[in-house]
């Protein structure tokens, strides 16, 4: 339908959504049932940021995390009728985005660095928040995890999943999820250790930081 969305909307930053004014969001969204292109750019363009720093968080560099976000759009823009209003449509295109990211990672790559272990049984006080750190240093670290530390880390510590809902959206056992988390805070806070930084109470990264 759109080929590649960069080409089309190219990479855009904060601030006015253009030239067409629009008396609502949902005047935006409106047009995006239409399949009005302009009504499209804007609501790529209100929502290009958000969507980007949760690509990035899950992918291993920005080219990775741009074509998670094109795929994400194009399906944003491809199931828009079926979003509900009386809800935040910024929820459900991050839900989108989320679910594009984990089927990329399904697609692409294996589990490969994982075991069943149930013995973790202190994850929850595995902890590592570093106010020291700004965030751009700490997506970095971030994605220097392995895919499969990566996705459950992302999806554990940030998105607020279970591992139950882990276990299912990855096809693993929440066993496994438990143990991948584990391994991803050890490797994180190895990697902060090894910067000389000081741990804390807890991790927390904030990627709202638009919209």
């Amino acid at each position: 339908m759109f080929g590649n969305l960069f080409l089309i909307f190219p990479v855009v930053g904060e601030g006015n959504a253009g030239d067409i004014i629009y008396s609502s969001l949902q005047g935006i969204i409106n047009g995006c049932i239409r399949q009005d292109r302009s009504s499209q750019y804007m609501l790529y363009k209100e929502f290009y940021s958000y969507g980007m720093a949760i690509c990035r968080r899950y992918s291993l560099n920005d080219y990775d995390a741009a074509d998670v976000l094109n795929e994400g759009f194009l399906k944003v823009f491809t199931h828009i009728e079926r979003y509900d209003p009386e809800k935040p449509i910024k929820s459900w295109i991050g839900r989108i985005i989320t679910n594009t990211a984990i089927d990329h990672y399904r697609m692409n790559l294996k589990f490969s660095d994982h075991d069943d272990v149930d013995t973790h049984q202190h994850i929850a006080d595995v902890t590592a928040n570093y106010d020291q750190l700004a965030y751009k240093d700490l997506l970095t670290l971030v994605q220097s995890l392995s895919p499969a530390y990566r996705m459950v880390f992302n999806l554990y510590a940030i998105d607020g999943y279970s591992h139950d809902e882990i276990a299912e959206l990855l096809k693993i056992s929440a066993g496994t999820s438990k143990s991948n988390l584990f391994k991803a805070r050890q490797k994180l806070q190895e990697k902060l250790a090894a910067l000389g930084l000081r741990r804390t109470d807890d991790i927390v990264v904030d990627n709202d930081t638009n919209s």
